[in-house]
């Protein structure tokens, strides 16, 4: 049985933190249109990465979430906030950034009749009008398991369709709030009937208690329900309120996954400790369409 870990973190979780001009640059336009982006909001570490790559992730319909899950660093309390601008604001801001590829994220936004899918199919319509290159990811919420809430998001054609299952069966209702996971199963698997041929990708976080055998349980799961892309990180406790890390996965242990997930037939894994849900996300559209 594992138990919480008091030692410090391990030598391969260490990043230098660094601040460049295009850093400033890439903030002072997204502060410049009052928009938020997932790197920021949870804490990313890969942010200057990503951001440096031209890849970003904007988190829409506020910055306050309607559910409290039990790992997030996001906000959760009652929303007050809809910007009906947002998806041409996003679009701007990713024409001035010069994104190769958008992720469109939000928070969970459970007091709204779609969950914000009318939001998310407005902003892939707003980026494609003003950056016809750039690749389109969204990540969506569960919608409250509304195929209809679905469908107006697949009805725009996104490049990839993530939704992230978090963690194993077992685990689910104490790490996430109000989600369920065999909702999440049934999402991917609908996004696949509602639109033939849509790329799908999903992700989880491992470190809170789970077990090797749940892991790739979670994998036979996913590949069920022919999920394309699948990330695998390692969870890092955001404050003292969240549940606390008890198990620091090696780089190795990280790559024994991603080589069990390819087995299993996904068109892609990205598996490491710093590894998040968007993490090469540009990179990831090419290779689920060549493995395909």
């Amino acid at each position: 049985m594992k138990v919480p870990s008091s030692e410090r973190k391990p030598e391969w979780l260490k990043i230098k933190l660094h601040t460049n001009e295009q850093m400033k640059e890439l903030k002072a336009i997204m502060r410049g249109g009052n928009l938020h982006t997932v790197c920021e909001e949870a804490k990313c570490p890969n942010i200057y990465e990503c951001w440096s790559n031209r890849t970003a992730t904007f988190m829409i319909l506020g910055s306050i979430c309607t559910r409290a899950c039990r790992f997030c660093a996001v906000k959760t309390g009652l929303p007050t906030e809809l910007d009906q601008e947002e998806p041409q604001k996003v679009a701007i801001a990713t024409a001035k950034m010069g994104l190769k590829h958008v992720v469109v994220t939000s928070v969970a936004r459970d007091d709204l009749r779609d969950g914000g899918a009318s939001i998310f199919a407005e902003t892939i319509r707003a980026i494609r009008e003003r950056n016809p290159l750039t690749g389109i990811e969204v990540l969506i919420p569960d919608f409250g398991g509304s195929e209809e809430a679905l469908a107006t998001v697949l009805a725009e054609k996104p490049d990839i369709l993530n939704h992230n299952i978090e963690t194993v069966e077992r685990l689910s209702d104490r790490v996430r709030a109000r989600a369920k996971y065999p909702r999440s199963l049934t999402l991917l698997q609908n996004a696949k009937k509602l639109r033939p041929g849509q790329k799908t990708k999903s992700s989880i976080m491992l470190g809170v208690g789970e077990t090797d055998e749940e892991i790739v349980q979670t994998m036979h799961d996913l590949r069920a329900v022919n999920c394309d892309i699948m990330t695998l990180g390692q969870y890092l406790q955001p404050t003292k309120k969240h549940l606390p890390v008890l198990k620091y996965y090696t780089p190795d242990e990280f790559r024994e996954f991603k080589e069990l997930g390819m087995q299993l037939g996904f068109a892609h894994v990205e598996s490491g400790p710093l590894v998040r849900s968007s993490y090469h996300a540009h990179e990831q559209v090419a290779q689920a369409t060549i493995a395909k």
